[in-house]
């Protein structure tokens, strides 16, 4: 593993230069108030009235104007190009938790590959802010505190085994599997608590429901 870059004891934001709906950035910062941005998003962060304590990444989408806006020291330029910048980023922070925003909407292609990205092994957990949703990869067990009705939906990355308390179809005894089962489209029947037997399972709930999932990554 490469030497982190950031290392903070509470919750920090990533930014990438997707598409962000407005807002998204100071809600974000509110929960987890250390800037990272992933290559492009430092023009997001500025953008927005935000200096980044760090840009990791490739640097390829970082146009010069803004680099120049930057102290040098910020700049931590990463070569290899098998990843994602986003991957590159969550591999060199470290704190209980990442909230990362402009990783979701705009181009599918770039969705996708940030999904692949969280399911990959990183010193922390992450949580993406979408428009619609929050997207967080299920590692161990987790209790969320959820209302009857709301929804849950899981998505298997890979064939991954569970268990769960609280959803209307439980996944007990199930083998979700990206080629055959999934898990998308259950809804909670109050509280409920999911564990994930190995790495790949994606947790899908309301955009509203970041404050507590953040919240409950931390416990």
């Amino acid at each position: 593993m490469k030497e982190l870059i950031v290392e903070r004891l509470k919750p920090v934001t990533l930014v990438g230069a997707g598409a962000i709906d407005p807002g998204d950035l100071e809600m974000s910062l509110a929960l987890a108030p250390t800037l990272v941005a992933a290559d492009g998003g430092a023009r997001v962060a500025l953008e927005g009235g935000h200096s980044p304590v760090a840009v990791i990444g490739d640097l390829d989408s970082l146009a010069p104007d803004v680099q120049a806006e930057l102290p040098p020291n910020v700049l931590h330029h990463v070569t290899e190009q098998t990843t994602t910048d986003f991957d590159k980023a969550l591999r060199m922070i470290a704190a209980p938790v990442v909230l990362g925003v402009g990783f979701l909407g705009g181009r599918l292609d770039h969705q996708l590959a940030a999904f692949n990205t969280l399911v990959q092994p990183h010193p922390s957990p992450c949580v993406l802010l979408g428009p619609q949703e929050v997207v967080f990869h299920l590692r161990g067990e987790v209790g969320l505190s959820l209302d009857a009705g709301e929804l849950v939906s899981l998505f298997p990355m890979q064939p991954v085994t569970g268990w769960s308390e609280g959803l209307e179809w439980p996944i007990k005894g199930l083998h979700l599997d990206p080629m055959a089962r999934i898990g998308t489209s259950n809804r909670a029947t109050g509280p409920v608590r999911l564990r994930a037997d190995g790495p790949g399972m994606l947790v899908l709930l309301p955009r509203a429901r970041l404050g507590m999932v953040v919240a409950a990554l931390m416990a």
